[in-house]
This record gives C-alpha cells, sequence and structure tokens, in this order.
C-alpha cells in the first residue's frame, strides 16, 4: 500500500537538513523539497507505509521545535500526486470548489479527504509559494459532488484549525476559469 508523507517547517536550514535525514532513513521516494512563503520548508514523500512513517518520525525529531506539521497519509489517492505536479488539464466539470489552508501539509490532508468522499477531480493543491504561508486546492465536478468534497474537507480538518476558508462556485466564469492557470 503507498503512502505519502510530508512535514512542513518553519526554518530553511532545519528543513533541508530534516529531509537528508528523511530520505536516508528508509527506502522512500522523495517527491518533493523546496523552500515556500514565509520561510518555510517542505519536504514530501512516498513509499511503502512503514518507510513513510518511519522516514517521518526521524524528520519530525531532526525538525525539532520548527516543526510546523507532518502528515503521513496511507492509501493515498492517486489525484493528490497529479494535483501537486500541477499536471491536470484544468477543464470545469460543472462546479469548482476551492479550499484554502494556512498549512501546506493540511492542504494535502484535506484534499486526499476530499478526492475520496466525492466524485470529483482535483485540478491543483497549490502549496505555498507566493502566497504568504497559505496553501490551496481546486477541484471540481457536478455542485452536489463538489459541495460534498469541501464537506469532507472541513471535516477532515475540524482537530487542528488550519482550514482558512471555502467556497464552492456552481457555475465558474470562462474568464475565471482561465486565471486559475
Amino acid at each position: 500500500m503507498e503512502a505519502f508523507g510530508m512535514i512542513e517547517l518553519n526554518s530553511i536550514a532545519r528543513g533541508i537538513e530534516a529531509g537528508d535525514a528523511i530520505v536516508k532513513t528508509a527506502d522512500v521516494k522523495l517527491i518533493g523539497a523546496y523552500a515556500s512563503c514565509p520561510g518555510k520548508y517542505v519536504v514530501m514523500i512516498r513509499g511503502e507505509v512503514a518507510a513513510v512513517k518511519s522516514a517521518i518520525e526521524v524528520g519530525a525529531k531532526t525538525a525539532g521545535k520548527s516543526l510546523v506539521n507532518d502528515i503521513i497519509l496511507a492509501n493515498i489517492h492517486p489525484q493528490v500526486f497529479t494535483a501537486l505536479s500541477c499536471s491536470t488539464e484544468l477543464v470545469s466539470k460543472g462546479a469548482v470548489g476551492v479550499i484554502e489552508t494556512y498549512s501546506l501539509a493540511t492542504c494535502v490532508k484535506i484534499s486526499d479527504a476530499a478526492v475520496k468522499a466525492a466524485d470529483v477531480e482535483l485540478l491543483e493543491i497549490r502549496l505555498g509559494r507566493g502566497l504568504g504561508g497559505k496553501s490551496f486546492t481546486i477541484l471540481t465536478g457536478d455542485v452536489s459532488s463538489v459541495k460534498a468534497a469541501v464537506e469532507a474537507a472541513i471535516v477532515a480538518n475540524k482537530d487542528d484549525g488550519f482550514l482558512a476558508h471555502t467556497a464552492v462556485i456552481p457555475r465558474i466564469s470562462k474568464e475565471m476559469l482561465q486565471t486559475l492557470l
């Protein structure tokens, strides 16, 4: 079973150090490691559940007080990887949902919950670059599916408080859809 792991730190130097410890700990694939706004650093990996869990635990320990958030998602939905890489064709399938978070890790967690809860397509998961530390997910589907997905995201986030705002747009204009590119 494939898992996704991620740590988010408030220090670039500690982030690089933690990322190095993560990839040296277990047989995992590094899918992203970079600085984001405002001076955060994120490391994302994938692999078998046990390996990801072990690696993220070591990364969190290495991060120490610089750790903002971490997640381990077993059985992650494949659309999450596509949306993270911004390689989804941007086509509205009716309604558009937008979910905005204060945490990069939370954004991935709630995106996975949303796509598992309803018949929607993740268009993009944008993590913190040029966003003042925020992140957001854009998804599409019929109105009831988008509403259900956004509600599932809200429920999945009820414990950490990093959800900023959500919107469900029943029929987005072509002009606004183009701005999402």
